[in-house]
């Protein structure tokens, strides 16, 4: 009988052996939950998106996605749905709300992280990111009582009076309007775009800095010519992602930009919103179409979301293996 011999004189295990070192061991079953749970969020995306293309037949077989989308006569009693006014609305607060934004928090993220002192920077950082904790309820609230006339008694005046030139600029302004709901989105955002835009130039290399510094540039040349460009990738990750919040918003949105479905270029109109429309109107919906009409809107607002943070997402991971 011919004898077998194995290398080292240690016989294999075999596959079943090695399957249950590996799951008393903690890697399988690792590797198994974590799966499960990318999986699992995975179908539940995917089932949404294939819920509401599912709810939103009628309207796309009767009145179709085309002409949905680029028609501005929304009338429940007729059964005329336009989606248009509401993407305008969406898209002009979101812009209007970046224009303010961007800016505003790039400026307090270079603060944060290169200027201010680390006791000081994580102080203010703490307080900041709390204003992403606010419920958006509150913010309408002092949208309504203290930005409203804010606006009315001082802001849409100067603006008027300057730039009374633009259409943007011109006609009266009551209150609610594109430009208060714009303003009442930039508050909400910049907590994003400061928590994000901080944490990638911190993650700038140090290396970076003192390699500026030693040929003599200053602390803001050193922050304006090596830092920013080398994280702009990072922060404009990060300017997507407040994108993405603020055409999601509703409740501030809803109690501020004056639910009117029309498309006007005066900021000092009143409009509304994809998610304004769906928050108001769902609700006392009746009939298949209505009911389907609100649900398409809805897919169309998910899209927009699930594309804009996955541009954000891949915005910022190009960042880190440079940051690594």
């Amino acid at each position: 009988m011919a004898s077998s011999t194995y290398v080292g004189g240690i016989p294999p295990r075999s596959a079943a052996r090695s399957f249950y070192d590996r799951l008393r061991g903690g890697d399988e079953i690792a590797y198994l939950v974590t799966l499960a749970s990318a999986v699992v969020i995975l179908a539940v995306v995917f089932l949404i998106v294939v819920d509401l293309w599912t709810r939103s037949q009628p309207t796309v077989k009767t009145v179709g996605w085309w002409h949905f989308l680029t028609t501005s006569t929304w009338d429940a009693n007729g059964e005329h749905f336009g989606a248009l006014p509401f993407i305008y609305g969406t898209c002009v607060t979101s812009f209007l709300a970046l224009l303010i934004a961007i800016p505003l928090g790039i400026a307090a993220a270079i603060f944060l992280a290169e200027m201010a002192p680390p006791n000081l920077s994580n102080m203010l950082t703490f307080l900041i990111e709390l204003l992403a904790a606010v419920p958006s309820v509150i913010y309408g609230l002092l949208g309504i009582f203290v930005l409203v006339p804010l606006i009315r008694e001082y802001l849409a005046p100067f603006l008027r009076k300057t730039l009374g030139f633009l259409p943007q600029f011109q006609g009266d302004f009551y209150g609610v309007s594109f430009l208060s709901a714009g303003i009442v989105l930039s508050v909400m955002i910049v907590p994003f775009i400061v928590s994000v835009s901080r944490e990638v130039l911190l993650a700038v290399p140090v290396d970076q800095r003192e390699a500026a510094l030693a040929v003599g540039a200053t602390k803001w040349e050193t922050t304006w010519q090596i830092v920013l460009p080398y994280a702009s990738t990072g922060i404009i990750g990060s300017v997507f992602l407040a994108l993405a919040r603020a055409l999601g918003e509703t409740m501030a949105v809803t109690m501020v930009i004056g639910n009117t479905p029309k498309i006007v270029a005066s900021l000092f109109s009143p409009g509304y919103s994809i998610a304004a429309v769906i928050a108001n109107e769902f609700a006392e919906a009746n009939g298949e179409l209505y009911v389907s009409s609100l649900v398409f809107l809805g897919l169309v607002l998910f899209g927009l979301t699930i594309v804009i943070n996955a541009v954000a997402r891949i915005f910022i991971l190009t960042t880190s293996p440079r940051s690594a």
